[in-house]
C-alpha cells in the first residue's frame, strides 16, 4: 500500500529516511518479531543498539544534540509508520528517547538540552522513559499524587508511577510530580531522575497481552532527592509540557497503529490471493474481497486524519482535537485490521505460524496507551463547539 504522496511532496532527506526505515522494517525487524515476542520481558537490546547505528533511535532529535534533525511531527510519523510494519512494539521502541528529549527541548535550558540528549546521539545510546501514569489517576494528569516537595535548592520526590515502558531498563527519567496538588494542572512539575538515585526503585516487568518488546513496570519513588538543575521548567509549567508531549505523541501512536493496521492488510491481502477454496483464491469470494476492501480504506483515512494532526503541529496550530481523532481512529483500525487479517486467515490466523495473530494482541495497547478510546473521545466532544 503505497504512500499517497502526490499530496505532500517528500524531500530527498525524508525519501532516504523512508527508504532506510522500509528496508530495516523488513530486514531486521520483522524477522525477529516472533522471537522477541516470545522472549516476553527481555528487553531487545540488540535491535536497539542495531537500529541506533543507523539513527533511528535519534532521528527524532535536533542535529546540534547528535541526531536527525527531523524534528517535525509529519516526518515523524511517515518513519513510525514505516518501522511500525516490521513490528508495532518494537517500531514503538526504537522513538522512546524522542519521547523523552520533547519536555526538553521545551521546557530545558540549554545545559540541561546538552547534558541529557546528547548522549541519545551516541552509537549505543542509553534508553530512556517518560513517567506520568499512576495507580490511582490514569489519563488525569491533572490529579497526580506523585509530590515533590521543595527543601533548600533539592526536591523530595515520592509516590508511584505505573504501566512506565523501559522501566528498569532506562538510564534517565522524566517524572512528573505535583507541588500542590489542591493547586492540580498548575502545581504539576516536571524532574529528571537518574535510575541509580537513592530511593528509587523498579519493580518486575509486568507480563502483558502484547507489545513484549516494550517492557513496562512500576516506579516507586521513596523520599527521592533531585537537585533543583535537574527541575526541567518552572514549578507549575509541567503540565504545559505534558500536554504539548501528549498532541505530539499521540499523533506518532496514531502513525504506528496506522503501520501495523496497514501490514496486517498487506499479509490478509496477499494469502488471500494464494489461498484457494472452492475452486478459486479467496480474495475471489465477495466477504473476503468486501473485508479487505474495509481494511484498505481505514488505513488510508487512519493515515490522512494523523497526518493532518502532524501538519496542524508543525504549522502551530492547535491540535488537541486533531491528535486525539487521528489516534482513535487509527487505534481502532488497527484492532479492526488486525482481527480482520486474522479471520482472513481463518485456523492459520489464530494460530502461532503466522504473525497476524501477534498483531492482533500487539494492536490492543494502542486503544489503551496515550489515554484510551474513551478518554479520546472525552477530548473531542468537549471540542465540538469550538470555533478555531
Amino acid at each position: 500500500m503505497r504512500l499517497p504522496t502526490e499530496l505532500v511532496a517528500l524531500t530527498d532527506e525524508q525519501n532516504h529516511i523512508l527508504d532506510l526505515c522500509r528496508r530495516f522494517a523488513e530486514q531486521e525487524i520483522r524477522p525477529i518479531a516472533r522471537e522477541v515476542d516470545e522472549a516476553d520481558t527481555e528487553v531487545p537490546w540488540d535491535i536497539w543498539y542495531s537500529a541506533a547505528k543507523v539513527g533511528l533511535t535519534s532521528f527524532m532529535l535536533p542535529e546540534a544534540y547528535g541526531g536527525g534533525g527531523f524534528t517535525d511531527v509529519f516526518t515523524q510519523c511517515l518513519v513510525q509508520e514505516e518501522l511500525c510494519t516490521g513490528d508495532l512494539a518494537i517500531g514503538n521502541l526504537l522513538t522512546a528517547n524522542g519521547f523523552f528529549a520533547h519536555p526538553i527541548l521545551e521546557l530545558g535550558t540549554g545545559e540541561q538540552r546538552e547534558r541529557f540528549l546528547t548522549p541519545l546521539g551516541a552509537q549505543r545510546p542509553p534508553m530512556t522513559s517518560l513517567a506520568v501514569t499512576e495507580p490511582d489517576t490514569g489519563s488525569d494528569a491533572a490529579s497526580l499524587t506523585t509530590r515533590a516537595v521543595r527543601k533548600g535548592d533539592r526536591y523530595v520526590l515520592s509516590g508511584r508511577k505505573a504501566w512506565i515502558s523501559n522501566a528498569g531498563a532506562s538510564e534517565h527519567y522524566i517524572v512528573f510530580a505535583t507541588v500542590d496538588p489542591a493547586l492540580r494542572a498548575r502545581g504539576v512539575t516536571a524532574f529528571v531522575l537518574h535510575r541509580d538515585t537513592p530511593g528509587f526503585t523498579v519493580s518486575e516487568p509486568w507480563k502483558k497481552m502484547g507489545q513484549r518488546a516494550l517492557i513496562n513496570a512500576e516506579l516507586v519513588l521513596d523520599e527521592v532527592e533531585v537537585p533543583e538543575r535537574d527541575r526541567i521548567g518552572a514549578e507549575g509549567e509541567g503540565f504545559r509540557g505534558l500536554m504539548h508531549t501528549f498532541d505530539r505523541s499521540r499523533t506518532i501512536l496514531a502513525a504506528a497503529a496506522t503501520g501495523v493496521a496497514r501490514a496486517a492488510t498487506e499479509y490478509a491481502t496477499e494469502y488471500a490471493r494464494q489461498r484457494r477454496q472452492f475452486g478459486k483464491p479467496i480474495i475471489e469470494h465477495q466477504a473476503v474481497a468486501f473485508r479487505l476492501a474495509d481494511m484498505a480504506t481505514r488505513v488510508e483515512s487512519a493515515r490522512l486524519m494523523t497526518w493532518r494532526a502532524a501538519k496542524r503541529i508543525d504549522a502551530g496550530l492547535p491540535a488537541g482535537r486533531e491528535s486525539a481523532m487521528a489516534k482513535l481512529v487509527a487505534s481502532e483500525t488497527a484492532m479492526f485490521a488486525t482481527w480482520a487479517a486474522v479471520q482472513t486467515l481463518g485456523g492459520w490466523g489464530y494460530s502461532r505460524e503466522f504473525l497476524v495473530e501477534k498483531w492482533m494482541r500487539d494492536a490492543k495497547l494502542e486503544e489503551i496507551e496515550e489515554g484510551t478510546s474513551d478518554i479520546q473521545r472525552l477530548i473531542i466532544s468537549r471540542s465540538l463547539d469550538d470555533r478555531r
